[in-house]
């Protein structure tokens, strides 16, 4: 069927390449940039903290303002800022300025993030899950695609800014396409969520901000620390457990991203008619945990070229779909409960450079993904929860109106 808003979906989703790439453009350039700006590899994961310090200030408010406003103010600023963040940062001639940029890219993150979820639910909102797992998607095609990027400038002595432009170029011309292209009316898809959908006939008992929802935050925390660690520790991994040459572990990323890929592809498809969201946050941290135990043991390349696949495949999609089932439950103020998950998102994405950044200064790297295990396990327990409450909360008949209410 014709969808009016294709053409806001696909803008949203090209952001989203891009910021796949914007993930892991510091750790990526990490040589080149303890070089710039005179630091370690400690204080490069800290400038990328400093991004989450922006997403952590700003999630809350990004998330009010996307209820209030709509979502293309935000989605349109956040691919201007990201642009800005792109360009400086090469550029930076000091430590303490690449910092300030990636807290401003930090914001950036929490406007796109508050803006297109929520407008992905109401540009696709009979499919809800497959819409926001395609981000994933997107995500991982970009961050695929960089690493081969960067080798191409690398291999031709070019300077390493020019990964960083090209990227900053395309956000820039789809902001202006975002401009001019119609989104949804976010005040009138809830009215018509409200009078579609009676609260005592969508539940058959009130969602608990404070067990659901406290759990879905739990996730929305322990998604955002698990991608956070593999995508800055898995080179670093490669060349001190396994003695990788640096542009060979730089790979172990895309192998990650490729997992990833699929992954959500699989997703896109399953969640349509055969796997509730709901069901993929308990099963993927099993597979991550798996996965990081088989780093830990088993120390040979091609081994963990597949465990890093698995990482990447299991890691894939669960912050998206913590936000669809997140706005299952509390589908009236979509905008600010996303916040609400991102905001945990924001400080994941803080603490755990801070803290993987003090735990590599132990000359250890293997401790990392010890901490990244426990991580997964913590996942494990709130996804069982946030499972035993939706077979208490949703209504098991009809399928097609619990999509609907999300």
């Amino acid at each position: 069927m014709k969808n009016s808003y294709m053409n806001a979906a696909f803008g949203m989703y090209v952001n989203y390449f891009l910021l796949g790439m914007v993930n892991i453009m510091l750790a990526s350039n990490m040589t080149f940039l303890t070089r710039q700006l005179n630091t370690d590899g400690a204080g490069i994961s800290y400038i990328i903290s400093a991004i989450g310090i922006g997403k952590l200030l700003s999630y809350w408010i990004a998330g009010v303002l996307s209820d209030k406003f709509g979502r293309k103010p935000l989605i349109v600023t956040s691919s201007l800022l990201m642009a800005v963040f792109l360009v400086a940062i090469p550029l930076s001639p000091t430590y303490q300025i690449a910092f300030i940029f990636a807290i401003l890219a930090g914001i950036a993150n929490s406007a796109m993030d508050a803006g297109t979820y929520p407008a992905l639910i109401e540009v696709f909102p009979k499919s809800p899950g497959s819409a926001s797992v395609l981000v994933k998607a997107f995500i991982s095609i970009g961050a695929a695609l960089l690493p081969y990027m960067i080798a191409f400038f690398a291999n031709r002595d070019l300077f390493y800014g020019y990964a960083f432009f090209i990227p900053a170029l395309i956000y820039f011309v789809n902001m202006l396409f975002l401009f001019f292209v119609p989104f949804p009316n976010h005040h009138k898809m809830v009215v018509e969520g409200k009078r579609g959908s009676n609260e005592e006939e969508v539940f058959k008992e009130e969602p608990n901000m404070w067990k659901e929802g406290a759990a879905l935050v739990v996730i929305g925390f322990t998604s955002t620390a698990l991608f956070t660690v593999a995508q800055i520790w898995l080179p670093t991994f490669g060349q001190d457990v396994l003695g990788m040459e640096d542009t060979a572990s730089v790979k172990l990323l895309s192998y990650y991203s490729i997992g990833a890929l699929i992954s959500v592809l699989i997703l896109a498809f399953l969640l349509k008619n055969i796997v509730k969201p709901v069901r993929v946050l308990l099963v993927y941290p099993l597979i991550t945990l798996a996965a990081v135990v088989t780093l830990l043991t088993v120390h040979i390349v091609p081994v963990v070229i597949v465990a890093s696949f698995f990482l990447g495949f299991s890691t894939a999609g669960v912050f998206q779909l913590t936000i669809t089932v997140m706005t299952q439950f509390f589908y009236k103020n979509k905008g600010t409960v996303t916040g609400i998950v991102a905001t945990a998102a924001g400080l994941a994405s803080i603490l755990l450079p801070l803290a993987t950044g003090k735990m590599s200064q132990t000359g250890h790297i293997s401790i990392i993904f010890i901490f990244d295990a426990c991580l997964s396990v913590v996942g494990i327990c709130a996804a069982a929860l946030v499972n035993y409450r939706y077979n208490k909360v949703m209504p098991i008949l009809p399928a097609k109106k619990e999509k609907t209410s999300a």
